[in-house]
């Protein structure tokens, strides 16, 4: 699979639908003991979601991680500095495939990151280790892999014309686990977990909403492989620009867009 390369604006496009989900899951989460909690947000993008944490503990010292230069800047620069309850909020680059905390958070968050990290339930033990008594790890992960967005990208990059420059460059359908499987690994690891999905119907505006979405984040590995052949990037946007409007018809209210979410909150024995 291709590092992709991020772009803050493009990711920011859909800011509204993409932070939804993050806001359902910090309200399951149990508010940590302690006037000031320590928590970090694993895969923080632009840190616009990671202001929300901030907001839900005012008090909190909250470290963003990402390892996206682009997205790192972005966040410093709109959101890094002391918050108005008297926390803070800082960002610091890291992999989240292999970051291992230095020190006890209360909390440990990650939203729409792990599908970018293959393996993702063999890091649950290390992060679990790292929370204090009683702390949590909560994260949501995309369920939508089997859907026409990604299904058609996955053909087209696998189709004769592209396979050369693609075959190896997408996610694959297994790049997150079942709810069960969540439950049963954070269980194992003798947490108390909460697993559920949700599916949201979004309904996107303008030209070709489906493609502007995944611009911002499923096809980033596509554009990035193809970034040194502007013919070929183009050819491959046609045919699945094409695909996509077929697959996803706009209606009356903008075009349905189908987005189902895997959520989970592991509470560790207090």
């Amino acid at each position: 699979m291709t590092t992709p390369a991020w772009d803050p604006a493009q990711y920011l496009r859909h800011a509204g639908h993409r932070a939804r989900p993050f806001t359902d899951l910090l309200a399951r989460i149990p508010d940590p003991p302690g006037d000031a909690p320590r928590i970090a947000d694993l895969g923080c993008g632009p840190g616009n979601v990671t202001t929300l944490l901030t907001a839900r503990w005012p008090t909190a010292r909250v470290t963003g991680y990402d390892n996206s230069a682009e997205m790192l800047d972005k966040a410093h620069v709109d959101h890094a500095g002391p918050t108005p309850g008297g926390g803070h909020l800082d960002f610091a680059r890291a992999d989240v495939r292999t970051w291992v905390p230095t020190e006890s958070y209360d909390v440990i968050v990650s939203n729409a990151t792990l599908q970018w990290v293959p393996g993702h339930v063999d890091r649950f033990a290390d992060w679990i280790s790292g929370l204090v008594p009683g702390g949590t790890l909560a994260f949501q992960v995309p369920g939508n892999f089997d859907s026409p967005s990604h299904v058609l990208m996955r053909e087209l990059a696998h189709s004769a014309r592209f396979k050369d420059r693609l075959a190896d460059t997408l996610r694959h359908a297994d790049a997150v686990h079942t709810p069960q499987a969540y439950a049963e690994r954070l269980a194992d690891l003798g947490c108390a977990a909460d697993v559920w999905e949700t599916t949201y119907i979004h309904l996107l505006e303008g030209e070709d909403p489906v493609l502007d979405w995944v611009k911002g984040t499923g096809l980033r590995p596509v554009l990035t492989a193809l970034a040194d052949d502007p013919g070929v990037r183009e050819d491959f946007l046609t045919a699945y620009r094409a695909a996509l409007r077929e697959a996803y018809p706009a209606g009356a209210h903008g075009t349905p867009f189908p987005f189902r979410r895997i959520f989970a909150v592991a509470r560790k024995e207090a």
